[in-house]
Order: structure tokens, then C-alpha cells, then sequence
């Protein structure tokens, strides 16, 4: 059995904005969602794969996934988290297994949860403040703001052609193995 676990903020505020990338690949590969408040997650299931959205804002999504990895009695490698990545440019996928959270909060909240790093993750690229084009009209704005904003209307064709990518190299990723969706998206 395979969790999978898109990262995002709950709530039609944040629907569309950059951190919710997980969440928005999750919506092309899953349209069946039920709540389920003891694991504080949107649970889809499919024959030997969970897919979730958790339920608690992005800060603290180790909660809803110890959950769900406890109440599945599914190790840390069974967990495949799709998030969105500020150190990746806009619209480029890395997958890996391991490392730190590299600023990400969300990660990190899963790291500490889970005790260990040893799970994948699909990256995908939402660039930063230093790497967005002159158009970008808050480029004062902070990271944490940033991340929080809708794509521009310049980055969406890149932004829709990028979830396409995510959906094929997590279907990838659940048909073959890692090292293989590496290869063919990294």
C-alpha cells in the first residue's frame, strides 16, 4: 500500500495559490474525496493507494500525516508527498527520497512527526523572489507572502503543462520505482 500526499492550505482562500500546488496535482489525479476528521485529511482510495490532503494549514501537516501513516500502519518509504518547491524554477519537477526540508515548512513539520526523512518527495518548481520576471508586481514581498499568492497569469499555461508532468511522474512513480521517474523527470 502507497500514501499519497498532497500539500496545501485548507479553505477557498488559498485554492489557487502557489502552495497549494500539491493539492491542485492531487485534483487531476483524484475527483472522489470524503472527509475524514479523525486523520484531519480529504481521503481517496483506490485498490492499494491512499491519497490524501490534509486538513491542517501547511505548517503542520506531519500531524495529519502521522495520522494517516499510523492509522494505515504504512512505513515513512510507502509515503510519496507532493509539494511545492521555492528553490526549483518555476515549473520544473525534482523527485528525491531523503534530505532536509530545505525552508519548507511543511516537510519539515513532516520530518519531525515521522522521526525520519526517508520518504519521496515530487518537487515542483514555483521559483522565488529572485528568479521571477520584473512583472511580478509584489517582488517586495516575503517568502511567506509569496508563497501564498496566485500564479500570474503569465505562469499559468507553465504552471497547468508543469501539474500535467507531476500527475505522469507520480503515476510513474506508483507503476515503476523511484529510480526510474527520476531519470525520465529529474
Amino acid at each position: 500500500m502507497k500514501l499519497v500526499v498532497g500539500l496545501g492550505n485548507p479553505g477557498p482562500k488559498y485554492a489557487k495559490v502557489r502552495h497549494n500546488l500539491g493539492w491542485m496535482v492531487l485534483d487531476e489525479l483524484v475527483d472522489d474525496w470524503e472527509e475524514n476528521k479523525k486523520l484531519k485529511s480529504l481521503i481517496s482510495k483506490k485498490e492499494d493507494l491512499i491519497f490524501a490532503k490534509p486538513l491542517t494549514f501547511m505548517n503542520n501537516s506531519g500531524l495529519a500525516v502521522k495520522l494517516l501513516t499510523t492509522y494505515y500502519r504504512l512505513p515513512a518509504t510507502d509515503l510519496i508527498v507532493i509539494h511545492d518547491d521555492l528553490d526549483l524554477p518555476l515549473g520544473k519537477i525534482k523527485i528525491r527520497k531523503g534530505g532536509a526540508a530545505a525552508g519548507h515548512h511543511g516537510v519539515e513539520s513532516i520530518i519531525k512527526a515521522l522521526d525520519t526523512d526517508q520518504f519521496t518527495r515530487v518537487r515542483l518548481g514555483i521559483g522565488n523572489l529572485r528568479t521571477q520576471s520584473s512583472e511580478h508586481k509584489h517582488a517586495h514581498v516575503d517568502t511567506n507572502k509569496f508563497v501564498l499568492e496566485p500564479f500570474l497569469h503569465s505562469e499559468k499555461a507553465k504552471v497547468k503543462h508543469m501539474i500535467k508532468q507531476a500527475v505522469k511522474a507520480v503515476e510513474l512513480l506508483l507503476e515503476k520505482d523511484l529510480a526510474i521517474a527520476q531519470n525520465q523527470y529529474n
